[in-house]
């Protein structure tokens, strides 16, 4: 776990607890929460030495102990010399079902997000082609055209892969695309039994039918999510609480639509009209059913499905970058992909799954709104024309 191994690099010594597994440990959270108590209880449970500064405690699964979450603020403001790290999936749903109190302000938070493709080709052994594709991103030069297809390729495994770390190490120890396969079936059956552990069964149905219904949403020509899609006759009274699950367990990305395009972008979303993305390219197809061989071969193939997996590998790679997911339509005519907001500067994101860019779209939009600079990602090299920023599909990462 990459815990441990940050301890074991870092520390002299670990106390690590699965939270959700250890109720022994868990049950030491339910007196008060003095670190004074805590720490020597720790110590007996664990059978292990915890010393200031030199041992990492390692609260896995915190999610299942909102009193240890709050215990964080105890250490944070009377025993600093402490140093805890914790983690815990589905972190938003609990927080948001139990409405437990929060540690603000005392706590040190990072969203984890699947490995985007920079990370992706530091894995495989291709850190030189993301150190190139940041160069030349940034200065809008071709990439000599060997190395443009190398990444191309890459780019279509990390598509199939995906980034869930234990399937991109499953994929390099084994190279095996049904290795693969398995693992990611293994992760969503594990999203499935997550969704079990609401107590109502309605809930759990309607949940699963929102993510069930995915593949079938970006299928369409237009990408907007549909109630009745997930089921004949739904309307948003039976699964808006179901989307929100899936935002919360960052299991699906959502991609609101904007009403005008000024600043602050926020203020004019239309949060009755949105696109919701699986959080993973990977598991996205493997839960399609998709034939991946079409992927790893020619991605300029006439289908709209694929279309939609390529929008949703760059949603993926903007939201770990930072931005807040937004798109724009104009009256049926044209739609933007993303709109995204860097420095103050609004710019229009148009992806293209090939080399093929005519697009009236764009122009629309750059007509209407006169943007200082336009981005499209594509199957193209780097360049930059006419004010539009060429990024090829392999370096949507370096857009931050």
């Amino acid at each position: 776990m990459l815990q441990e191994l940050f301890a074991k690099r870092y520390y002299e010594n670990c106390v690590y607890v699965d939270l959700e597994k250890n109720v022994t440990v868990s049950s030491i959270f339910d007196g008060d929460l003095l670190s004074g108590r805590i720490i020597p209880m720790l110590e007996l449970a664990t059978e292990e030495k915890i010393n200031p500064g030199t041992t990492l405690i390692i609260l896995d699964e915190i999610q299942s102990c909102p009193r240890a979450l709050l215990a964080l603020k105890e250490f944070c403001d009377n025993a600093p010399q402490y140093h805890i790290v914790s983690a815990g999936s589905l972190l938003g749903v609990a927080l948001n079902r139990n409405g437990s109190s929060y540690p603000v302000g005392k706590v040190d938070e990072l969203e984890l997000y699947p490995m985007d493709m920079e990370e992706f080709f530091w894995a495989i052994g291709q850190k030189a082609l993301s150190d190139m594709a940041r160069e030349h991103y940034e200065n809008d030069e071709k990439l000599d055209n060997a190395y443009h297809e190398m990444a191309l390729k890459s780019f279509q495994k990390y598509l199939v892969i995906g980034g869930m770390p234990e399937v991109v190490k499953i994929y390099i120890e084994t190279g095996s695309f049904i290795a693969v396969q398995n693992m990611q079936r293994l992760i969503c059956s594990q999203y499935i039994a997550d969704m079990s552990k609401y107590p109502e069964d309605y809930k759990v149905v309607r949940i699963r039918a929102c993510y069930d219904s995915l593949p079938a949403q970006l299928a369409k020509e237009n990408r907007k999510f549909q109630y009745k899609v997930v089921k004949k006759g739904s309307t948003s009274t039976f699964f808006e609480e179901s989307i929100e699950w899936l935002q919360y367990a960052g299991i699906g990305l959502k991609c609101t639509l904007l009403k005008s395009i000024q600043e602050p972008l926020s203020a004019y979303a239309d949060n009755d009209s949105f696109k919701v993305y699986a959080s993973d390219t990977g598991l996205l197809l493997w839960k399609s059913g998709f034939n991946v061989f079409l992927f790893l071969s020619d991605l300029s193939v006439d289908n709209t499905f694929m279309g939609g997996v390529i929008e949703n590998y760059v949603a993926t790679a903007l939201k770990a970058s930072g931005h807040k997911l937004y798109y724009w339509t104009s009256e049926g005519k044209a739609e933007i992909d993303f709109v995204i907001d860097i420095g103050g500067k609004i710019m229009p994101v148009e992806v293209k799954k090939s080399e093929r860019t005519k697009s009236r779209s764009l122009s629309v939009f750059n007509e209407t709104f006169k943007p200082e600079k336009s981005i499209r990602i594509s199957a193209r090299n780097f360049g930059f024309e006419d004010g539009i920023k060429s990024v090829p599909l392999y370096s949507a990462f370096c857009i931050q």
